[in-house]
């Protein structure tokens, strides 16, 4: 005969004891100095670019990355900064390439405080509205560089983000993937995947005391979003369903939401997308003025 379990009631109590807060929550110095890692810096309207010219102000210390034929483009914005920033060789489809970042900054301050992944390509037979016709290799191209770099680039610098004494922060750049974009193709397959791969990351790599979220702007005129055919389309009508508006030539708000990703303050988030779209996309149809 099996023994019947014994209850034990617990003790009463008027008060709820809270859980213990992680030590990674706790309140870090609000003058600390913190050193970032930002990919993507093209030119001046980039969101990259602005996220660095703020970062700067609030009196951070910071590195670009680029690599080829647009490095010289990134090394010119360097210089428009209000600190000339160095600038870095990344390739993030290269071992090589990451492990060499690694060793850099490890020399150089030997820990991260946060990186900004603000990486995307898809080759042009992958976007402009001939989905059913991408080759599979261009597919792949929009996957690797748009998605999988974000986990190559976090695990690259995992061992330096553990080391930050507010816990280390990834934040990447997204566009809304909850629905089929009109030209956006493969590249919308890459950002749905790098939502994805931002929550996967999130689950392993909290343990280590890093946070992972995405940016999920509303189109802006950058260089990048020059090369994707029906933008203007998309871009001029997003007004009209974004309840506080949205002007796609102002990238300073959705640099000022990466910032608060970047800091401290985001310390007990991850795994979240913020938008950053003037409200479409909680919107189902045109705003009634």
């Amino acid at each position: 005969m099996t023994p019947r379990a014994t209850i034990t009631a617990p003790p009463t109590t008027d008060a709820i004891s809270p859980m213990p807060q992680p030590a990674s929550w706790s309140a870090a110095p609000a003058t600390a100095r913190q050193r970032l890692v930002i990919t993507g810096v093209l030119t001046k309207q980039s969101i990259a670019w602005e996220v660095a010219r703020q970062a700067q102000e609030a009196g951070a210390e910071i590195v670009l990355t680029g690599f080829g034929r647009t490095r010289r483009m990134t090394e010119r914005s360097a210089r428009s900064l209000h600190t000339p920033a160095d600038v870095l060789e990344l390739d993030v489809d290269s071992p090589e390439d990451l492990a060499a970042l690694q060793t850099e900054l490890a020399g150089r301050w030997g820990a991260v405080d946060g990186v900004l992944h603000a990486i995307a390509f898809a080759p042009s037979d992958a976007i402009g509205g001939d989905f059913l016709a991408t080759p599979k290799a261009s597919a792949t191209t929009a996957f690797e560089v748009s998605a999988y770099s974000l986990k190559a680039l976090s695990v690259a610098l995992l061992p330096l983000l553990k080391e930050s004494p507010s816990g280390g922060s990834v934040v990447g750049l997204d566009f809304d993937a909850a629905v089929a974009w009109p030209s956006y193709d493969w590249m919308g397959v890459a950002k749905a995947a790098l939502e994805s791969v931002s929550r996967y990351l999130a689950r392993y790599l909290g343990p280590h005391g890093v946070r992972v979220n995405l940016v999920a702007a509303g189109p802006l005129k950058t260089l990048a979003a020059g090369g994707i055919s029906g933008f203007d389309e998309l871009a001029g009508g997003w007004a009209d369903q974004a309840p506080l508006g949205w002007d796609p030539a102002d990238v300073a708000p959705v640099a000022e939401v990466v910032r608060f990703l970047l800091s401290p303050a985001s310390r007990a988030m991850t795994g979240e997308i913020l938008h950053v779209d003037g409200g479409r996309h909680a919107m189902g149809g045109p705003i009634a003025c």
